[in-house]
């Protein structure tokens, strides 16, 4: 018991071996965060080229020359380096003016009960389909003037295995829209007033 407690005093003073102790209680740290900083990095880049994508299928489209399939083909083009298309969706619904964008139909003539729709009132057909819409975007570009909503939505697996230890979701979400208004390169139809009877 004696030469133990003797060799005490020895034992504190020896640092062999310290070093790898410290290493691998400091690399899985590191590497962890290194992961985490990769799997960030990639989300805000993957958000950039969707971004940058977006704007410039936009941009082709207010102008006249495209239709929403071209849309969809570019911006999957312009993305596919860095996800895979069968992880993007795209849509575009296409409004008459601003203020219809994610809105009902305005109702002109309203009876009780007042603030919804019902019978008997009368509303502005953005659409021109004769029936009331709670939301009244189509599907498409639109033409001339129209107002279109553009959304790009990639849901991809995670990039690297830190997700998991971290208790993320396995994927990664990247949303991006934008809202604009179509050149007047041609005349379009204007809304028209509608009644209902009650």
């Amino acid at each position: 018991m004696t030469i133990a407690f003797g060799m005490m005093p020895r034992l504190s003073r020896d640092t062999r071996g310290a070093s790898v102790v410290e290493f691998a209680i400091i690399v899985p740290v590191l590497i962890g965060l290194i992961l985490a900083i990769l799997e960030v990095g990639y989300q805000g880049y993957i958000n950039a080229v969707v971004q940058g994508a977006l704007s410039k299928a936009g941009r082709r489209v207010t102008v006249g020359n495209m239709t929403q399939a071209d849309v969809i083909a570019l911006i999957k083009s312009e993305v596919r380096d860095v996800v895979p298309a069968q992880y993007v969706a795209i849509s575009t619904r296409r409004y008459f003016n601003f203020s219809n964008v994610g809105k009902p139909e305005k109702i002109t003539s309203d009876i009780d009960p007042k603030g919804t729709y019902n019978l008997g009132d009368c509303f502005e057909d953005a659409n021109n389909n004769k029936i009331y819409d709670a939301t009244p975007g189509d599907d498409g570009v639109g033409t001339a003037d129209d107002i279109v909503y553009y959304t790009v939505r990639v849901v991809y697996p995670n990039l690297t295995p830190i997700g998991g230890l971290l208790s993320w979701s396995p994927t990664r979400t990247v949303s991006a829209t934008t809202v604009l208004r179509n050149q007047p390169f041609t005349s379009r139809a204007e809304p028209t007033t509608v009644c209902t009877k009650a």
